[in-house]
């Protein structure tokens, strides 16, 4: 026996992992181990040699469950220690094997856009994002008392400045700085009081504006520019306007596009009629020239909102998921 145990005691001492551990504890203090066994024999002696027995068997016992423990508490230590070295990252340097973004997919619809609206030979505009409410409301024939205002959910300052509800006022503060002809679209960030699954208090618009002499600019531009884009965003669907009202363009349209989740079939995105509004536009209104000193002018306007692009192209059912931080969203892109 005592032999038996030698070349136990010696096994433990070379035993590498966890799983080869066990595996020695099982043969030697399990259920059917050799120590297990051992002691079963006892029954079968009386007196001295019992109790000899017995103290033998218990000191090797004692002395295999401390080697044990000690076994295996190396065992753990060391691959803690290999852990933390696989884990450690030195900063100082380069590492080439993160996973390289392609962009914020806001981002990368908004660059989308502008390519198109580039290369057809518009100019980028930008404005400030604290406005006044001349450029804001009042020159895009939005007085003070109009209902529209109140569709804007506006962030205003005390010193009556405001947060700019929409792109809109570069339209305005472009045309006050150049003589026509015209042709611009003004990307940028805006901010409405709003937050739900398709709101955000911070969004992003494009907006455009196309002003020349009345013979030069009608609705017929507008609609053929607007269809040749959103095939050029979303493919071969289907666009409709629908007329609408709009206080800075008379005629004004709303434009859909077929759905892109049905196909125009109907589902629960389209509320099953089978289209998706995308945009706004219209001829821009007299009065908005008037706020400017335009005379014997036409033009054509119309905006978007990024997000509702970007969700439409990614098929992404909340707009919140593009500005919060849950990894599973964002290894996506």
């Amino acid at each position: 026996m005592k032999a038996q145990m030698q070349e136990i005691l010696q096994k433990l001492e070379q035993v590498e992992n966890l799983q080869d551990l066990e595996a020695l504890r099982v043969e030697t203090i399990g259920r059917k181990g050799f120590l297990t066994q051992q002691f079963a024999t006892l029954k079968a002696l009386q007196g001295e040699a019992k109790k000899a027995f017995a103290a033998e068997l218990n000191t090797y016992k004692e002395s295999f469950e401390s080697l044990l423990a000690n076994k295996k508490n190396t065992i753990l230590v060391s691959q803690m220690k290999e852990q933390l070295v696989k884990d450690c990252v030195d900063a100082s340097l380069f590492s080439t094997l993160r996973p390289k973004s392609q962009g914020h997919p806001i981002y990368q619809t908004m660059d989308r856009i502008i390519e198109f609206f580039v290369s057809m030979n518009f100019s980028l505009q930008t404005g400030p994002l604290i406005e006044d409410d001349f450029h804001n409301f009042e020159a895009l024939n939005l007085p003070i008392y109009h209902p529209a205002r109140d569709m804007q959910d506006t962030f205003y300052f005390k010193d009556s400045m405001l947060l700019r509800t929409h792109t809109s006022p570069v339209q305005i503060r472009t045309m006050q700085e150049n003589t026509f002809p015209i042709r611009m679209i003004a990307p940028g960030s805006v901010f409405r009081r709003d937050y739900d699954l398709t709101h955000s208090p911070m969004f992003h618009q494009i907006e455009g504006l196309v002003v020349d002499s009345k013979e030069k600019v009608n609705f017929a531009h507008l609609k053929y520019i607007l269809e040749d884009f959103l095939h050029y965003m979303f493919g071969d669907v289907r666009v409709r306007f629908r007329s609408s009202f709009f206080p800075f363009t008379e005629p004004s349209a709303e434009v859909d596009i077929s759905c892109v989740f049905c196909k125009g079939e109907g589902c629960r995105v389209c509320s099953h009629t089978g289209w998706l509004e995308v945009l706004g536009c219209g001829i821009v209104n007299q009065k908005v020239f008037d706020a400017v000193g335009y005379e014997d002018v036409s033009g054509y306007a119309f905006g978007l909102g990024v997000e509702r692009f970007a969700m439409l192209i990614h098929r992404v059912n909340d707009l919140r998921s593009f500005f919060e931080t849950d990894l599973r969203v964002l290894e996506q892109f």
